[in-house]
């Protein structure tokens, strides 16, 4: 596998850092105002940093709380499905709801309070990405961003040639979401997670990165 993968944890979530003829970060993460995410990424990057492409798998408020911050510090561009990019612009804090029992305890309990305290800049993000996917390869990645909804309604996976798949929240793997590989606990459409994963498992997907916990076999999931 000639594309390095890079892991750094922001809070609960992973950031995920793509390097190979050029460097692709996926999920800002962090919280508002990107501290976190930023502190630990940017030396990453190198001096100046350099970072050809940041993919947002999902408008949701964990996900995209750096993309401006980070945007600004090395002047990448932002990719998010046209169906959630509504969200970015807006500056929209949004929680799908829960679709298992801890997901719903943890939605009607912890989202009332949890949401009121976070802030997002409005932004408009720089490509579009259709139904259709996006290559990479014109950022330096042998790779796809591949349209996987049903967390939310422009959720995308990142697909390499070798087999891994970052996910986003397609699927999760850790506290406190879950204890074992599973898919994840919130949606808007769960009804479609399930064609979602076909697809990923028919593009020959074989380990799984999550936005939440640790990577995994695809395998885990095939019922």
């Amino acid at each position: 596998m000639s594309t390095r993968i890079e892991t750094i944890r922001a809070g609960v979530t992973n950031i995920y850092v793509l390097h190979d003829r050029g460097t692709v970060l996926i999920d800002p993460g962090g919280p508002p105002g990107g501290r976190v995410g930023l502190r630990k990424v940017l030396p990453r990057l190198g001096a100046p940093p350099r970072l050809n492409l940041i993919v947002i798998t999902h408008g949701h408020f964990d996900h995209v709380g750096a993309a401006s911050e980070l945007r600004d510090a090395t002047g990448a561009p932002i990719a998010i499905h046209q169906a959630d990019a509504a969200w970015l612009r807006a500056g929209q804090v949004v929680w799908p709801k829960g679709v298992t029992p801890w997901g719903r305890f943890a939605r009607t309990v912890f989202g009332p309070v949890v949401m009121p305290l976070y802030r997002l800049s409005k932004l408009e993000p720089d490509l579009l990405v259709g139904d259709e996917g996006m290559d990479l390869e014109a950022y330096g990645i042998s790779g796809r961003v591949v349209h996987t909804p049903g967390h939310s309604p422009g959720s995308v996976s990142v697909v390499l040639p070798s087999g891994e798949a970052f996910v986003g929240d397609l699927a999760m793997n850790g506290l406190p979401f879950c204890l074992r590989p599973r898919f994840g606990i919130f949606a808007h459409h769960p009804e479609r997670v399930a064609d979602s994963w076909r697809k990923l498992l028919d593009m020959g997907v074989r380990e799984v990165y999550p936005a939440h916990g640790r990577p995994f076999p695809a395998s885990a999931l095939v019922s």
